[in-house]
């Protein structure tokens, strides 16, 4: 489902009404739905046509129960005078600016008589081929919800399901766009937040955008920075109209609006966007956990408006709370705003492990088929084995970085901390079935001196082993799913780790 901005223009009246109306029907499930937003009289229009299909020609506006009131007559480049559009740049010459992008121009029949202030107060369906999802859904898991797909941005093509290491302010810690390549990174995460305050999005955009800025040829997906606002706390103010904050910088003055988001996530080059959403802790109150996801939508429908540049994905973020039916009523509500994907947010927040776990599995059944489910901040190599299980295609967290430059190291058999004395004298490397550079090259010995010693170089092989660990199994993850042994791999995952 898509929010359709429509240009209704009106030959009788001499007036142009512009509005953003609900898709009712996806001519491939046969879907139908109604809702939408009043239009609100103004001068001139503005719209985009990714969001529809080009079959939009020739179909019907009608009045919910009654005869057809308007024709679509198509998408029209507004500075081109068509043989269709000729007839009503006569009467508003302003549409032919250059400036005006594509929309869907409709024109209301000649015997309309109703005032622009009537017009106004009509819902109307409109049918037309929704716009194909940048996802594919290639295979699911006859036991279970594990899904194999992929999904296409500006930058190529990401199987999944798919761990994105976190590059907060344009660097993913500790080691090189080389190394992660090396790994099998797909895809990185960047923080709108951050790099708002240091060095700048207007200046990273000077500079060629954030991939060039970072030398990064994969895909970027940048968060809102919401999370990172509303952890401030004491320094930051939310309201309808967006969050005032300090930067934990100099402490100056910030605010930043849902259309403020969307404009530097822009201005960054992001392939895949995220709504500015109102961040909900654990616990809290079924009321106030109401009120901060309605606020969350009411953001997004604007984050949706601004959505300019429509090469750049842009995924609403699912919130709810602890709520089953809060999360499925925001699901609901997500979907008619339309977006290219769809975030389960508010999780990993302080809520037992078995709450997160079902959260997950609530939110990811009242979600599109055909759209990427993301798990936003999580987490162990455990999550991703139980998110993929419950439908989950995208993850991210700064749990192997973090951990590395902490001496925290994964295996098959669980973590080990290269700190303990025991691995003084280890010749063996970290993880014996592992084929990272860190792991063929050098010892838990030596790499426990380096941590002890306080090298640097110790982060920088830890950190390389992390991240293999994490991207490799995701790749046995969509080998297992591909040859639909998931449940089966599950199992072997728990079994290898209790052993040790």
């Amino acid at each position: 489902m898509h929010l359709l901005p429509i240009l209704f223009l009106s030959e009788a009246q001499g007036k142009v009404l512009t509005g953003y109306f609900l898709t009712i029907r996806d001519t491939d499930s046969g879907c139908v739905k109604q809702t939408g937003e009043r239009p609100s009289l103004q001068s001139v229009g503005r719209g985009s046509p990714e969001d529809v299909s080009p079959s939009i020609y020739n179909c019907t506006i009608r009045k919910q129960q009654e005869k057809p009131e308007a024709e679509c007559v198509g998408l029209l480049p507004l500075w081109e005078e068509s043989a269709v559009a000729t007839p009503f740049y006569r009467h508003f010459p302003a549409l032919s600016s250059r400036t005006r992008e594509h929309m869907p121009v409709v024109c209301l029949h000649p015997g309309w008589t109703k005032t622009a202030a009537e017009i106004v107060d009509f819902s109307f369906i409109m049918e037309f081929s929704m716009g194909k999802s940048p996802f594919t859904l290639l295979k699911t898991a006859s036991d279970c919800a594990a899904r194999r797909g992929r999904l296409q941005t500006r930058h190529g093509v990401i199987e999944t399901p798919v761990f994105m290491p976190v590059g907060t302010r344009g660097t993913v810690k500790g080691v090189t766009p080389e190394n992660l390549e090396e790994a099998g990174a797909q895809i990185i995460l960047g923080n709108t937040y951050h790099l708002f305050l240091r060095p700048g999005h207007k200046r990273v955009e000077s500079l060629g955008g954030l991939h060039r800025f970072m030398n990064w040829n994969g895909s970027i997906l940048t968060d809102s920075g919401g999370f990172q606002i509303f952890s401030l706390k004491g320094l930051v103010k939310i309201s309808e109209e967006g969050a005032a904050f300090r930067s934990h910088l100099d402490g100056a003055k910030l605010f930043l609006r849902p259309e403020d988001a969307v404009e530097v996530q822009q201005s960054l080059g992001s392939d895949i966007m995220m709504c500015l959403d109102t961040c909900i802790p654990s616990p809290c109150s079924r009321s106030e956990t109401v009120l901060k996801t309605d606020l969350t939508t009411r953001w997004a429908a604007r984050c949706r408006a601004a959505h300019t540049k429509r090469d750049r994905l842009l995924f609403g973020i699912v919130q709810g709370g602890m709520f089953p039916e809060l999360r499925r009523a925001h699901a609901g509500a997500l979907q008619e705003i339309g977006f290219d994907g769809y975030a389960v947010g508010g999780l990993s927040v302080g809520e037992e492990k078995a709450m997160m776990y079902e959260m997950t599995a609530e939110t990811t059944r009242w979600l599109p088929v055909e759209r990427c489910r993301y798990l936003m901040g999580v987490g162990t190599p455990a999550d991703l084995v139980e998110g993929v299980y419950r439908g989950i295609d995208m993850f991210d967290c700064v749990m192997p970085t973090r951990n590395a430059r902490n001496g925290s190291l994964f295996t098959r058999r669980g973590k080990i901390n290269i700190r303990n004395a025991r691995f003084q004298d280890d010749d063996s490397p970290i993880d014996v079935s592992c084929s990272c550079y860190t792991c063929r090259n050098y010892s838990r010995a030596y790499l426990r001196h380096l941590f002890i010693a306080k090298e640097i170089l110790g982060s920088h092989l830890n950190t390389i082993h992390n991240l293999h660990f994490y991207l490799n199994l995701m790749a046995e993850i969509r080998a297992a799913i591909d040859e639909d042994r998931y449940s089966a791999f599950r199992k072997n995952f728990y079994g290898a780790r209790e052993e040790e």
